[in-house]
C-alpha cells in the first residue's frame, strides 16, 4: 500500500455522481455518495495519515467510468480493486465481477458461483460490505424471485444502472 494521498473524484452520472477513492490506479472505494461518505467507510486511521487530494481525472479509473457510461458496460471490470474482507467475501465480489453486465444473478446462484452454495446470506452480506460499487458491480444480484432487494445507494441507483446495461447489451 502507498503512502501517498489517496486520490478521489466525483464523476456526473445520470444517476447520480459517482464518488471514486483510489490507492495509486486502484479503486479502494467508490459510489453514489459524496467522497467524505465513501471515506468514512474506509480505515480512519490509514485516511487520517495519508490524507487525500482531490483530482480531475483519475486516469484509466476516469477513462473506464466515461466508457462504462458510454455504453461499454464492461469497461468497468477491468479497473484493479482492493478492499478488505475474508476468503468467502472475497470469493463473493470476485465472482459479482464475472455477472455479464445486462444480466442478474440471484443471492443463491451468488452463494453457489462463490463456492458455498449454502451461504445464501453471506452473499447479501458481502453485497452490503462492498465498498466499490460499481467496480464490483453488486447491483447484478437480486432476490431469488427477481425482485431488486436492497441497494446501498438506494433502489432508483440500481434500477438506473441495470437498465443502462440492459440497453447497452440489449
Amino acid at each position: 500500500m502507498s503512502t501517498s494521498p489517496y486520490d478521489t473524484i466525483e464523476i456526473a452520472t445520470p444517476a447520480r455522481s459517482l464518488a471514486v477513492v483510489a490507492d495509486d490506479g486502484v479503486v479502494v472505494a467508490a459510489g453514489f455518495a459524496p467522497v467524505e461518505a465513501l471515506l468514512a467507510r474506509l480505515d480512519p486511521a490509514a485516511v487520517e495519515a495519508r490524507g487525500t487530494r482531490a483530482r480531475k481525472d483519475l486516469g484509466e479509473v476516469s477513462r473506464a467510468v466515461r466508457a462504462y457510461l458510454g455504453g461499454a458496460v464492461d469497461a468497468l471490470d477491468r479497473v484493479p480493486v482492493r478492499q478488505p474482507g475474508g476468503a468467502f467475501t472475497q470469493a463473493a465480489w470476485q465472482a459479482m465481477r464475472e455477472i455479464p453486465a445486462g444480466q442478474t444473478w440471484t443471492y443463491t446462484e451468488l452463494a453457489t458461483k462463490a463456492g458455498r452454495p449454502t451461504a445464501v446470506r453471506a452473499a447479501g452480506s458481502a453485497c452490503a460490505r462492498n465498498l466499490v460499487a460499481p467496480f464490483v458491480p453488486c447491483h447484478r444480484v437480486v432476490r431469488t424471485d427477481g425482485t431488486l432487494g436492497g441497494y446501498y445507494y438506494g433502489l432508483d441507483v440500481k434500477r438506473w444502472l441495470l437498465a443502462h446495461e440492459v440497453a447497452a447489451t440489449g
